[in-house]
């Protein structure tokens, strides 16, 4: 007998995978043909709706690719870094770190600006570095690094790399349809995010929006096949919304319910406005039983808070983590290098009545 799948017994309090709507779910319950023109306008209607969100215009193009959010990162460094690029990363936290090991196992020529994680990136250290060092073709950064929960002001280093005629690519995997930005103001040529972050989505994609000039540049440049950018959009625009390769056909139907009840909340504003809503009332749940996040105000974000660790010798945070499972909610360990913290996060399908109820939780379960 085959045995019956439960309804969730807890929230995802995570950066993603994050607990998404029944309707979403339940759009995952019939089967697609991936030649099927039914299934390639779906994919050709979320095209169209990424760039809508983006702002992007008729200048920008959205591809779609296979896998978790980094292969989609690694697809744009595969074919948009050629023999003779040179990318300067930015990097105050794990994410930053991750793109920085891709681009040196790629090969490429690069450059990692480090700084502590919980310190903005400097743009006057940024600049310093175009002006002394010419051979710099391209920027990325991280937009909200989760190792932290630090939101990153992307935009001084957007206007620079415009200034200086660089090619700005942004990791905005979990912050894209959570927080509103304009793609083009300042410009960010390629922009990185994942089906299963701010639009509430189930995991299987990510995606790519493209300044197409830069994407075209790219042809035949990548090493990898499955990862070349390119010829993944060249292959949904000559046969109007199909992927080269087998796609995760019930991932991409839930993803066009999640961007409709986008829509149906009240688009990219009111999503944002819910999301620090869960982040203040998260906050003032962990002040009652002594818990102190990690940033200061002005650096955290909607998407993900990390706490540190009480001091005291009883605290352990597997044992959180257990309690807090049994009373229905997920949390994420810490990941910070020089400090020991974890993470709870408040983007999905979560909302202030929720942390209001992990609030007493911890009430309940305190034992520090």
């Amino acid at each position: 007998m085959i045995p019956q799948i439960p309804e969730n017994p807890y929230l995802l309090l995570t950066p993603g995978p994050l607990s998404t709507s029944k309707t979403v779910r339940g759009a995952m319950t019939r089967d697609w043909c991936t030649w099927d023109d039914d299934y390639k306008q779906i994919v050709q209607k979320i095209r169209e709706e990424l760039i809508g969100l983006s702002g992007g215009g008729e200048n920008y193009t959205a591809v779609l690719m296979q896998g978790s959010g980094t292969f989609a990162v690694e697809s744009v460094m595969w074919s948009c870094l050629k023999p003779d690029s040179k990318i300067l990363v930015l990097s105050n936290g794990a994410y930053g770190k991750r793109m920085g090991k891709i681009v040196q196992m790629i090969g490429v020529p690069h450059r990692v600006l480090s700084w502590e994680e919980g310190q903005q990136p400097d743009p006057g250290q940024v600049e310093e570095i175009l002006q002394t060092d010419p051979a710099i073709t391209h920027i990325g950064m991280v937009h909200s690094e989760t190792t932290t929960g630090m939101l990153n002001r992307y935009e001084p280093h957007a206007r620079l790399a415009e200034q200086y005629g660089k090619i700005f690519i942004l990791d905005a995997m979990s912050s894209f349809g959570g927080i509103p930005l304009d793609i083009t103001a300042p410009t960010v040529d390629l922009l990185i995010s994942s089906a299963n972050k701010c639009i509430q989505g189930v995991p299987g994609f990510g995606f790519v929006l493209a300044r197409k000039e830069v994407l075209k540049s790219c042809k035949g440049n990548s090493k990898s096949h499955s990862l070349d950018l390119y010829d993944q959009w060249d292959a949904m625009e000559q046969d109007k919304g199909k992927w080269r390769f087998t796609s995760p056909t019930h991932t991409v139907r839930a993803f066009l319910q999640a961007i409709s009840e986008l829509h149906e909340e009240g688009g990219i504003s009111a999503r944002h406005e819910r999301y620090w809503a869960n982040h203040h009332s998260l906050i003032k749940g962990m002040a009652a039983v002594d818990v102190q996040p990690f940033l200061q105000e002005e650096d955290r974000s909607p998407i993900i808070t990390a706490f540190l660790e009480p001091e005291s010798p009883d605290f352990s945070f597997g044992v959180l983590y257990e309690k807090l499972k049994a009373e229905g909610f997920v949390i994420y360990p810490g990941k910070v290098s020089h400090a020991a913290t974890f993470r709870i996060g408040h983007i999905g399908h979560v909302f202030p009545e929720d942390f209001e109820r992990l609030g007493a939780a911890l009430q309940k379960i305190r034992f520090w």
